[in-house]
């Protein structure tokens, strides 16, 4: 059952410092931009992942073409995709041991949380993680930080 208690979120975003973002853009106009500049102001290490924009670098960060690519621990995959391509990111997430998946506002995929929740992973459906943090009154994480 993908997580829905104010705790249970609020848990997942104090314990997440890496977070991969499938359908990071470059664009200032776009929902992923502002959203990854957020978490990223907020502590969180943001890693993009777009097969668009490989090479590039989006606030600091290398982007990577998919998260097979990246090589080192991920916490959280926040997933800005459409609905259709939701599965294919949570089959990345769970191959690349990520901890939880994060499905961003209007992203449903039923079949791909269940495979996600049966891999162990901690699951956010149609909710944004800038929302959340704000809403719950988190303060920003920090490397130092114990969970």
């Amino acid at each position: 059952m993908p997580l829905t208690s104010d705790d249970d979120i609020a848990a997942l975003l104090r314990d997440t410092r890496t977070i991969a973002m499938i359908g990071a853009s470059d664009r200032p106009d776009r929902p992923s931009y502002g959203v990854a500049q957020f978490l990223t102001h907020h502590g969180y290490r943001v890693i993009p992942v777009n097969p668009q924009i490989t090479g590039e670098h989006v606030h600091g960060e290398y982007v990577w073409r998919e998260l097979a690519q990246i090589g080192e621990p991920i916490d959280m995959v926040d997933i800005f995709r459409k609905s259709a391509d939701a599965g294919a990111a949570i089959d990345q997430a769970i191959a690349a041991g990520a901890k939880s998946v994060w499905l961003q506002l209007g992203v449903h995929d039923d079949a791909g949380v269940a495979r996600a929740e049966a891999a162990g992973l901690k699951v956010v459906v149609d909710r944004c993680p800038k929302i959340e943090i704000a809403r719950l009154g988190l303060s920003p994480v920090s490397d130092g930080q114990s969970s």
